[in-house]
């Protein structure tokens, strides 16, 4: 740049579409980001825009509604263009009669929002470009604005939802989280009814920290004793103590609320994303699963110590290192006790299977953490009466 003079500050088109959003942000009710996405649409070219939120199921992508949105049926994650949009997290570009329709997913820090959908008389670069950062910005405020509303809620509510479940989603938190060095993903069922299942993370640095948790019973009996068990991990897990600590506070945490007889089956996990170093604590719970090279690897079998609120001994810290790609799969034990029609139990073996058969597609963490999940239900029937939940962690090197 010459000497003494300034850069052209002036606002360009596309500065202005994105500027709309930004300024628009702070104060914007919840019930009127369909009518802003509407309207930059428009003033990009676009028609028939949508903004399709996933149900809890994961089952459909269902049309926010709002002035200047396009309605409609929801849509067949499995059979869809938005579905494929939104289960590969990349664009969707479908000619029509009428022009392209493009789908874009809505991404949050890897988590899935949904699917935003806008018609085109065509398509260049520069609207790609566009495109995919409004919809960065959309995903964002969806985010953003969900705490304040019930509306996101009751559009992605396929059915009727227990107290306990509304308890659980509450805790819980991204289903997905996918970063340079490591992927989260997680799935619970059933989604309307679930009770004492749960899992937490939280990234801290280099550090991944992540918990599964299963409270026994059902209903919200369950669901209370999950919640206390949560809420004491994340209390040890922040105060920046070991494993063997954050089992014993949240031992002590169970068994004063509730007495000596009710308990928390636990696995929690510390990988260090920079080497591939993780470590765990398993504290009465189904061993994870190692997947490598898109195969089941082995089960990591290691010493135990009592299910959280019994008192155990402090456990013993079990080590791996993971290569990259590596995937470390946690579940809990309704997704293999569940008796199939005819009275056997659905077992590990078979759930081993699944894994592979799904692993072989190279889909991306999320995507796979949600099949298997599907999978294993009709592979049991379609039947879940235990919470069936399923936490994948990938070390991505």
């Amino acid at each position: 740049m010459t000497a003494g003079r300034r850069p052209d500050r002036s606002e360009s088109f596309g500065e202005a579409l994105l500027g709309k959003i930004l300024d628009s942000a702070h104060e914007l009710p919840p019930h009127l980001i369909g009518p802003l996405v509407a309207d930059v649409v428009d003033q990009l070219g676009g028609r028939r825009p949508q903004v399709l939120l996933q149900d809890y199921g994961q089952l459909v992508l269902v049309p926010l509604p709002g002035e200047g949105l396009t309605g409609g049926e929801p849509q067949v994650i499995d059979d869809s263009e938005a579905g494929r949009c939104f289960l590969d997290a990349v664009p969707v570009e479908v000619p029509q009669e009428d022009g392209v329709r493009v789908h874009l997913p809505l991404l949050d820090g890897g988590d899935q929002v949904g699917v935003m959908a806008v018609t085109l008389d065509g398509v260049d670069d520069d609207d790609r470009r566009l495109l995919l950062r409004i919809s960065g910005l959309v995903a964002d405020l969806l985010v953003t604005k969900h705490g304040y509303s019930d509306l996101f809620f009751d559009v992605r509510r396929d059915e009727g939802m227990s107290v306990a479940a509304e308890i659980q989603w509450s805790l819980l938190p991204p289903l997905a989280m996918i970063m340079p060095r490591v992927a989260v993903a997680g799935i619970l069922e059933p989604a309307y009814d679930v009770g004492g299942d749960s899992f937490d993370y939280a990234l801290n640095g280099d550090v991944l920290h992540v918990v599964m948790i299963d409270a026994m019973g059902h209903g919200l009996d369950a669901a209370t004793m999950a919640t206390v068990a949560i809420g004491a991990y994340r209390h040890a897990r922040r105060s920046g103590v070991g494993l063997s600590e954050i089992y014993a506070f949240m031992d002590r945490a169970v068994a004063e609320q509730f007495g000596p007889e009710q308990f928390v089956t636990a696995q929690m996990l510390q990988l260090d994303t920079t080497t591939g170093r993780v470590q765990w604590v398993n504290a009465g719970h189904p061993p994870p699963i190692l997947v490598r090279d898109h195969r089941v690897a082995q089960r990591l079998v290691a010493p135990t110590t009592l299910p959280v609120g019994l008192g155990g001994s402090e456990p013993r810290v079990s080590e791996l290192g993971l290569v990259p790609g590596d995937r470390v799969l946690c579940f809990t034990d309704g997704v293999v006790e569940e008796h199939k029609r005819g009275g056997e139990e659905f077992g590990e073996d078979q759930l081993i299977d699944c894994v592979n058969h799904l692993e072989r597609t190279g889909r991306g963490i999320r995507a796979v953490t949600r099949s298997l999940s599907h999978t294993l239900k009709r592979a049991r029937g379609g039947q879940t009466s235990d919470d069936a939940t399923l936490l994948m962690v990938e070390w991505r090197g």
